[in-house]
C-alpha cells in the first residue's frame, strides 16, 4: 500500500491522536506566529523613529585630550589652568558640520560673564543683607551666546515669552541682546537702546574692555518669579542675558573676526541615528579634530519611543523560542510513544519489505499533514492574538517607561544645549502595534513547524528503525 494512502488511512482511523497533534501544533504555530508577528512589528516601528526623531550629537572640548595634545600636565601647572586658542571651537566650523546633509537642524551656545556698568545694573529682587561685603564677591550677568533663541529649552516650552522685539536669529551678527523684562525695567532699556558690559574682570586671559549690547528684544521669565530671600545677581533669573555668539565671545576676550567666535557647544540632530559615522567623516572633512572636540550622540527620544517596543520585542523572541523547545520536546515524546505502541505494525511492513526510509517517512507524512492543518488555522488566528498579546504587554512597558521618567525629571538633560533640566519629553512611546501578516511570517513559521514535526519523528524513528523485523516482533515492548 501507498504510504500516504496509509498515513491518511491511520489518521482517520486514530483521530483522537490526530486531533491532539493538530491541536498541539495548533499552539505552538500560533504562539510562534504571533511572537514573529511583534518582532516585525517593533522593528517597523524603530524604523518609523528612526525616521521621526532621528538623534542628537553633542560636540564640545574635552579638556584631557586637548591638555594631552599639547603636552601639558593637567595636574596643577599655572598653564595648565588656562585653554588657549587650541581649546576654541569656532562657530564657522560649527556651520560646515550643519550643512552636512544627514544633519536636520542644529544649534550652539557661548557662555559669557559680563560686570554691571552704569547703564547696566543689577535686578535685585531683594537688596542684599547689610551684612554682606559686595566687594568681596564677584557678581556678574550670566550672557549666553545662541545661535537660535527658539531653540533653547525655556522659549521651546513656553516658559519664557518674548514680549517686544525680536530674538537671536540664526546669522545674526554684532552684540544684540535678548534681555528680561525686570532687568530692561530695573535700566528703563527698551528694544534699541544700548547697554554696556565690562568684560576683562572675569577673564584673566583679556584685558577690561567695554562691550556695548544693543537691544533686540524683551522677553519674560513664566516660570521663575521672585524670590522672597536675597539671591546672588548671578542666579536671579531676571539678569539672565541672551545674545550672539559674537556678543559673548567678546566678553571671553575672543575676536569674532577669528573663526567667527567662539562656541561652547554644539549640537547636531541627526535624521537617522545610524548616520553618526556619516557625520564624524564631515566633520573631519570640515577641519574638525574630533580627538580634542569629540562627538557624542544622544538618542533620548528615540529611546523614550522604541524602549518599550524593544523590551516587548525580547519578550516575543524568548516566547518564541521556549515554545519551540518545549514544543519539540513534547510532539518528540508523543512520536516516540506512537511508535512504541506500532511496533508490531513497523515490523510487519518490514517484513513484507517495505523499506526502512518508507516507513520512517509514513510517520514523517502523518505529523506533517497536522502541522500544515495547524498552521493554516494559525494564520488566521495569530494576527489577533499577537495584535490583543502585543498591546497588553507594550501597555505594560509604556506604564514603567512613564514612571521611570516622572523619577528623571528632575535630573540635567544632556540634550539641551543650555544645560537645563527635562522638559516633558517631546515625543511619547508608541503604544499600540501595527500587526500586519506577511509571507515572510508565514514562511518564519511554516519552517519551525515543519522543523519541529521532522525532527520530534526522525530522531526517535532511526532507535526504533535499527532493529530487525525479528527483534520487533519477538522483544515486545
Amino acid at each position: 500500500m501507498n504510504l500516504f494512502k496509509r498515513a491518511w488511512w491511520h489518521l482517520r482511523v486514530r483521530i483522537g491522536r490526530t486531533l491532539l497533534l493538530t491541536g498541539l501544533f495548533l499552539v505552538i504555530c500560533t504562539l510562534s506566529l504571533s511572537g514573529f508577528l511583534i518582532q516585525s512589528a517593533a522593528a517597523r516601528a524603530a524604523e518609523d523613529a528612526k525616521r521621526s526623531v532621528g538623534a542628537v550629537v553633542t560636540m564640545e572640548l574635552d579638556l584631557n585630550a586637548l591638555l594631552a595634545k599639547e603636552g601639558r600636565d593637567g595636574g596643577g601647572g599655572p598653564g595648565a589652568s588656562l585653554i588657549g586658542a587650541g581649546g576654541d571651537l569656532h562657530r564657522d566650523l560649527a556651520d560646515k558640520i550643519g550643512s552636512s546633509p544627514v544633519v536636520t537642524g542644529y544649534n550652539y551656545v557661548s557662555e559669557g560673564a559680563g560686570a554691571p556698568t552704569d547703564s547696566a545694573r543689577f535686578y535685585r529682587a531683594v537688596p542684599p543683607p547689610p551684612e554682606l561685603n559686595l566687594d568681596s564677591i564677584a557678581e556678574f550677568f550670566p550672557v549666553l551666546g545662541v545661535r537660535d533663541s527658539e531653540q533653547e529649552a525655556g522659549f521651546r516650552n513656553g516658559s519664557r515669552t518674548l514680549l517686544s522685539g525680536t530674538g537671536v536669529k540664526p546669522g545674526d551678527t554684532g552684540n544684540r541682546a535678548l534681555i528680561e523684562e525686570r532687568f530692561a525695567q530695573a535700566n528703563g532699556l527698551a528694544v534699541g537702546d544700548v547697554f554696556t558690559l565690562s568684560s576683562g574682570k572675569w577673564n584673566p586671559e583679556a584685558t577690561d574692555v567695554m562691550v556695548e549690547y544693543t537691544v533686540a528684544g524683551i522677553y519674560r521669565d513664566e516660570k521663575k518669579s521672585d524670590s522672597q530671600r536675597y539671591t546672588p545677581p548671578g542666579s536671579e533669573p531676571g539678569n539672565q542675558i541672551y545674545s550672539t555668539i559674537d556678543g559673548a565671545s567678546r566678553l571671553q576676550g575672543k575676536d569674532p573676526a577669528t573663526g567667527g567666535g567662539v562656541v561652547r557647544r554644539a549640537t547636531f540632530t541627526l535624521g537617522d541615528p545610524d548616520d553618526l559615522d556619516r557625520l564624524k567623516a564631515d566633520a573631519l572633512a570640515a577641519g574638525a579634530d574630533l580627538t580634542v572636540f569629540p562627538l557624542s550622540v544622544n538618542d533620548k527620544q528615540y529611546r523614550t519611543l522604541v524602549g518599550p517596543i524593544g523590551e516587548t520585542a525580547d519578550f516575543a523572541t524568548v516566547t518564541v523560542w521556549l515554545v519551540s523547545v518545549a514544543g519539540l520536546v513534547i510532539v518528540g515524546l508523543i512520536a516516540a510513544s506512537s511508535l512504541r505502541e506500532r511496533r508490531g505494525e513497523l515490523g510487519v511492513l518490514m517484513s513484507l519489505g517495505e523499506s526502512k526510509a518508507r516507513i520512517l517517512g509514513q510517520h514523517v507524512v502523518e505529523i506533517t499533514a497536522c502541522a500544515l492543518l495547524a498552521i493554516g488555522i494559525a494564520a488566521g488566528a495569530g494576527p489577533l492574538l499577537s495584535k490583543t498579546v502585543g498591546d497588553a504587554l507594550l501597555s505594560n512597558e509604556v506604564a514603567g517607561a512613564a514612571a521611570q521618567a516622572a523619577e528623571d525629571a528632575d535630573a540635567p538633560d544632556l540634550s539641551d544645549i543650555g544645560g537645563g533640566k527635562k522638559d516633558a519629553p517631546a515625543v511619547h512611546p508608541v503604544d499600540r502595534l501595527d500587526i500586519r501578516l506577511a509571507s515572510g511570517d508565514l514562511v518564519k513559521v511554516g519552517a519551525a513547524g515543519l522543523g519541529i514535526a521532522l525532527l520530534a519523528t526522525v530522531v526517535p524513528g532511526i532507535g526504533v528503525l535499527r532493529l530487525r523485523p525479528r527483534e520487533i516482533l519477538t522483544k515486545g515492548d
